[in-house]
């Protein structure tokens, strides 16, 4: 109840002000209060314990320290200035980072992959970009033998059919059977165009596909590095792959 007198007595008490700056004295310009006084004050002291402690660190600072951060930082009028380091990216690459998301990028990758696979299953790679990839080799006994070898009849086929590494039947099978299919030299060479063709489509998305990886990675990197895990750098970024990071290892709870 007392208390209640109390607050109720001093909300009928007259408030006392600060006088103003008299009127001769309006020349210097306000009057300081005690509040403007204790904001000056506090500024006063704050920088005053801060240049303090600058001339504590300076006493103690030691001539041979290093820190790795020296290594990219330099000093222009007085200001460390951090140098920016140059990211081994590609325009391209750059500029699919920023508009699209991981998860866009691994389903890209996904269908190319497939395509790929489908394209292998299709072309079986045979004779791909025009070289014989596996090696036919032959064993004989004695020199002469190696003197006298003669592959179409090793391979008991016909002269024009040695170079094929695919539909090349025997002497005996183009006895008994006919040929099925185009013959003529035009219809040959349209398909092995169109085949070649598709050969360098496989290439191209094979291409395609290790381009999404990489991008894939660096992104990944990149959403890695936003942890405050500390972490040590391996292997710098470069075009064909992603920066390699060594995080600390640390407990889950």
């Amino acid at each position: 109840m007392a208390a209640a007198f109390r607050k109720a007595a001093k909300s009928r008490q007259r408030e006392h002000r600060e006088r103003s700056q008299p009127g001769f004295r309006k020349h210097l310009g306000l009057l300081e209060k005690k509040k403007d006084y204790k904001l000056r004050a506090d500024d006063y002291h704050k920088k005053q314990e801060f240049l303090r402690a600058l001339r504590k660190k300076a006493l103690e600072k030691n001539p041979d320290e290093f820190y790795y951060k020296m290594t990219r930082v330099k000093l222009q009028d007085g200001v460390h200035i951090i140098k920016e380091t140059k990211e081994e990216v590609t325009p391209e690459q750059l500029k699919l980072m920023r508009t699209q998301d991981i998860k866009y990028i691994e389903m890209k990758r996904v269908a190319e992959a497939k395509k790929i696979e489908r394209l292998k299953s299709e072309l079986h790679l045979l004779d791909f970009q025009g070289k014989q990839q596996n090696k036919h080799v032959f064993f004989f006994d004695t020199k002469k033998e190696v003197e006298q070898f003669d592959i179409a009849t090793h391979l008991q086929t016909a002269p024009e059919l040695v170079d094929r590494v695919f539909n090349r039947p025997r002497i005996e099978t183009l006895q008994k059977e006919k040929v099925k299919g185009i013959t003529h030299q035009t219809g040959l060479k349209r398909i092995a165009k169109e085949r070649q063709k598709q050969y360098n489509c496989l290439t191209q998305r094979i291409e395609r596909e290790k381009e999404l990886f990489v991008i894939a990675q660096k992104i990944q990197t990149r959403k890695d590095l936003q942890d405050k895990t500390q972490r040590v750098k391996v292997k710098k970024e470069t075009v064909n792959s992603p920066a390699i990071y060594k995080f600390q290892s640390r407990r889950k709870r």
